[in-house]
């Protein structure tokens, strides 16, 4: 598993999450749910910490835990390539899985987080010559260059 990306902080508490749902700003799209809070004195990262938190949350409406699991991981990997590159500071974001985030294609589900952070006047652009611009193709669907898809689900030979 890889280290998480120390440019985005995390909300664990639940008042944390409860804060950025009572802002009631958020964008609905197929493969999730964007949801969105500017800081402020009241609740804001501490000195030293990432300008941007995020927060993950599937319910049991998503499915089985293996499939919540798996639709937790493919948001923080979507997460990890866009809002860290995109996404504007100083606020806290929580996604939220769907019933469609788990199957759904991994460009499309980009798309939609993309589509979310413009909608939602988020969005800042980035120099072209930016790795992180190139990774979205890369997701954790992607098959790599020795047939496997990259994303530690098995299909690999074991023991060489």
């Amino acid at each position: 598993m890889a280290a998480p990306d120390p440019r985005v902080g995390r909300l664990k508490r639940r008042p944390e999450f409860l804060a950025v749902a009572g802002t009631r700003r958020k964008h609905v799209a197929p493969g999730l749910i964007l949801q969105v809070r500017r800081h402020d004195e009241r609740q804001r990262p501490a000195p030293g910490e990432p300008p941007i938190r995020l927060g993950l949350t599937a319910s049991r409406k998503v499915g089985n835990a293996v499939v919540r699991n798996r639709a937790r991981r493919r948001l923080r990997e979507a997460a990890r390539q866009i809002l860290t590159a995109h996404a504007a500071p100083g606020h806290d974001f929580v996604l939220v899985a769907r019933a469609a985030t788990a199957e759904r294609p991994w460009t499309e589900l980009v798309g939609d987080l993309i589509a979310a952070l413009k909608r939602l006047g988020l969005w800042r652009d980035v120099s072209k010559g930016d790795a992180s611009r190139n990774e979205v193709n890369g997701g954790p669907n992607a098959v790599t260059s020795n047939g496997g898809t990259g994303n530690g689900s098995g299909g690999g030979e074991v023991g060489a």
